[in-house]
């Protein structure tokens, strides 16, 4: 097995079977970086520690199938705004850039900019893998019809129900179909047990979108400027203060379920429902061990009638740089490392992601493995959901927008905490952050 550099710039944690050391690889060189061993380098940033591992094993995979046109993978992991701020600057500067890079999907849409985005035009190179691939989640990260990164999951919206707490309240979860199931189970366990059922986000933007994509409704108008007052944006900001005023959803510590405060609050058993996308299984099965055995998963809950069921929420696209000396290596591995099966099933087995191949959603060999650990902790199989809604996977168009990260950032900052904190009416709150974004953004 190859050892390749892994360099650590916030506290270092050990990486099994990786070595820590300076950086190096082949970003900003003029001429491919190639190793005395025939190995290409290529250097790598991402934020994310757990990608890195995933990232180290996908190019060991490569290197056993491709033993003539190995990688040398140099990776650097950065913390989320200070990579992504490096990142723009390096952009800005012509200069100090990686090969591949991870961009978060809220801040995607600031490296696509103008007519000639800096990054690798990476449609021909998923090829052999589109048929199989959600084409929702390569949209994406797309632009006028060309593909600029490879998604890491589908971010399937599903509802995680902590059954046995709702079963000791005599609530049946597999009756929850709609939005007005959800409110009218999510008041009477408030009522009955006086804890809460579901959340009300004010630090993160997923639910809000999924509602209003039910709707039929964007954020962003066709020329992707904010819509945010929009009649769908309005009906979801107001049925979830209805459900907050039903005692169905409340905020919650740290404003997401995907943070250290929320998982201990849910670890403990005060909160009975989640509706996040499919890779929080990873957040269950890391830091709620607690819950191990009680915790179901359902479809998430719809717009009676809606044509969509679910959309992809979050996620992180995987680019490569167009500056870069090693481009056409770079895409072909990403191409591999990102949408090929191999690389799917490792999406699941070890990070507990939903893969963006569907193929991998048919194999029951890998999706039903009761040796796997997902499948250990949950009550119910993932991928029984997904094929279940998989027909009804809507595409977001707002969350590709150029002035989306403007967006989310209001509304992660200001909007909903004002919305479900302060108890603003939501024509209000919307019309306040239509009127701010458009001061913002002109």
């Amino acid at each position: 097995m190859k050892r390749r550099k892994i360099l650590l710039t916030t506290a270092v944690l050990s990486l099994a079977g990786v070595t820590l050391a300076g950086c190096g690889g082949g970003g900003g060189a003029e001429e491919p970086v190639v190793n005395d061993d025939g190995s290409t380098v290529v250097d790598m940033w991402v934020f994310a520690e757990v990608h890195a591992a995933f990232y180290e094993a996908m190019a060991d995979a490569w290197n056993e199938a491709n033993p003539d046109q190995e990688i040398d993978l140099q990776i650097t992991i950065y913390p989320y705004e200070e990579m992504h701020n490096k990142l723009q600057l390096g952009l800005n500067a012509g200069e100090g850039l990686p090969d591949v890079v991870d961009i978060e999907v809220n801040k995607f849409a600031n490296f696509v900019q103008g007519d000639n985005p800096p990054l690798v035009d990476l449609t021909e190179a998923a090829g052999p893998y589109a048929d199989d691939v959600v084409q929702a989640r390569l949209d994406l990260y797309s632009k006028d019809g060309s593909v600029y990164a490879y998604p890491t999951h589908v971010g399937a919206f599903v509802a995680f129900y902590n059954a046995e707490l709702l079963d000791e309240a005599g609530i049946d979860y597999t009756t929850i179909e709609t939005w007005d199931d959800f409110r009218e189970a999510g008041a009477s366990y408030h009522d009955s047990t006086g804890k809460q059922f579901g959340v009300a986000e004010t630090g993160v933007n997923f639910v809000d979108p999924l509602i209003t994509a039910q709707l039929g409704g964007e954020w962003m108008d066709a020329d992707g400027k904010p819509q945010v007052n929009s009649p769908e944006a309005v009906e979801t900001i107001e049925m979830m203060q209805e459900m907050q005023d039903a005692g169905a959803i409340s905020t919650i510590p740290g404003g997401s379920p995907d943070d250290e405060e929320a998982f201990g609050v849910i670890n403990s058993g005060d909160v009975a429902a989640v509706v996040y996308p499919a890779w929080y299984t990873s957040r269950f099965v890391d830091y709620m061990p607690d819950l191990a055995g009680k915790v179901a998963i359902a479809p998430a809950p719809v717009i009676e009638g809606s044509d969509v069921r679910t959309i992809g929420g979050g996620g992180t696209g995987t680019a490569a740089l167009a500056g870069s000396p090693v481009a056409e290596f770079a895409a072909e591995w990403l191409a591999f490392a990102k949408l090929s099966p191999e690389a799917n099933v490792a999406v699941w087995e070890e990070l507990g992601f939903d893969p963006v191949n569907m193929a991998v959603w048919e194999d029951e060999a890998v999706t039903h493995n009761p040796e796997n650990k997902f499948n250990e902790y949950f009550q119910t199989n993932l991928f029984d959901v997904l094929n279940e809604v998989s027909g009804s996977i809507g595409h977001w168009e707002s969350f590709s927008a150029p002035d989306w990260p403007s967006v989310d950032n209001l509304f992660r900052t200001v909007t909903l905490n004002e919305a479900f904190e302060n108890g603003v009416p939501a024509q209000e709150v919307l019309d306040q952050a239509q009127s701010d974004l458009e001061n913002e953004l002109g």
